[in-house]
C-alpha cells in the first residue's frame, strides 16, 4: 500500500493561471480581427483589445512562475521554506494550545503542531470560494497523512474570533489579513491578539506595506507601550527568499513578519 501524503494546494490556483492564458488569446484574437475589419473605430479598440492581451499574458506568466515557487512538490518549494520559517518561532508549553488564523490547507497548524507535540494547535478559516481546494476536511485529512494527532481545524472568522480573551498561548497566520478588503487590517490584527494569553507568543506573516496596514513601526510601539514583552518587525524577504528580488518578481515585496511575547 502507498503511502498517503499531505496535499496542501497551492497559493497560486491552477485556474488563475490557464484563465489569464485564455483571457489573453481570446483578447489577441479580438485585437486582430478589430484590426483586419472595416469598423472605422479600429485604431481606437485594436490597441486597447492588444494592450488587454499584453496584460492578461503577463499576469499568466506571472501565475505560472508564481505556481510553480509556490508548489510543494516543485524544485523551489518557498511555501515549505515560509511554513517552516514561521513555525520556527512558535514555542508552546506542554498542554498548551496555540491558534492558526487563516488556516487554508493546514500546513502552518501542521508545521506547529509538529514542532510542539505535547501541546494542540487549531486552525481556522472561513474557506471561501475564492480557495476552493482548501477545506476542512482537506486540513483534516493533511493532518492525518503527516501522522499529527494534536491539531485540529474549524470554521472561524479573523474580524471576529468567537474565543475569550486570553484563550491562546501563540498565535500564528500567514499572508491572511491583506486578503481582507474594507477592513481596518490592525484592528484586526488586535483581535488576534486579544485572545493570547500574557506572556504568549506570536507570529505573524504577511506583506504589511503601508498601503495596506499603515505604519506598523507605529503599531509595534504601541504594542509595547500597553506592556507587550517583545514586538519584532522583521522583513522575511531576507530570510524566507532567497533574496529580495525574488519576493518582488512574485509581489511578496513587502513580506514581513511582526513577532513577539505578549
Amino acid at each position: 500500500m502507498s503511502k498517503v501524503t499531505a496535499n496542501y494546494g497551492n497559493w497560486m490556483p491552477e485556474e488563475m493561471v490557464y484563465g489569464a492564458a485564455a483571457g489573453s488569446a481570446v483578447l489577441a484574437a479580438a485585437a486582430l480581427g478589430v484590426s483586419l475589419s472595416g469598423n472605422r473605430y479600429r485604431r481606437i479598440f485594436a490597441p486597447i483589445a492588444a494592450g488587454s492581451a499584453a496584460a492578461c499574458g503577463a499576469y499568466a506568466l506571472y501565475s505560472a512562475i508564481a505556481r510553480a515557487a509556490f508548489s510543494y512538490d516543485g524544485k523551489r518549494k518557498l511555501s515549505r521554506d515560509i511554513i517552516d520559517g514561521i513555525a520556527g518561532y512558535v514555542t508552546l508549553p506542554d498542554g498548551g494550545r496555540g491558534l492558526d488564523v487563516g488556516c487554508g490547507s493546514g500546513a502552518l497548524t501542521i508545521a506547529c503542531a509538529k514542532k510542539n507535540p505535547r501541546a494542540q494547535m487549531l486552525g481556522i478559516d472561513t474557506w471561501g470560494p475564492e480557495y476552493q481546494a482548501f477545506s476542512r476536511i482537506v486540513c483534516e485529512k493533511n493532518a492525518a497523512a503527516e501522522g499529527v494527532t494534536n491539531a485540529r481545524f474549524e470554521k472561524g472568522n479573523a474580524c471576529h474570533l468567537d474565543y475569550p480573551d486570553e484563550s491562546f498561548d501563540c498565535v500564528v497566520s500567514n499572508y491572511v489579513y491583506h486578503n481582507i478588503v474594507g477592513k481596518d487590517r490592525r484592528k484586526i490584527l488586535r483581535e488576534s491578539l486579544r485572545v493570547l494569553k500574557k506572556g504568549g507568543t506570536f507570529a505573524i506573516h504577511d506583506l504589511m506595506s503601508k498601503g495596506r496596514f499603515g505604519d506598523m513601526h507605529a503599531f509595534a510601539d504601541s504594542l509595547q507601550a500597553e506592556g507587550y514583552q517583545e514586538v519584532h518587525l522583521t522583513d522575511t524577504t531576507k530570510q524566507f527568499f532567497h533574496s529580495p528580488a525574488e519576493a518582488r518578481l512574485l509581489m511578496l515585496g513587502s513580506s514581513t513578519l511582526l513577532w513577539g511575547t505578549k
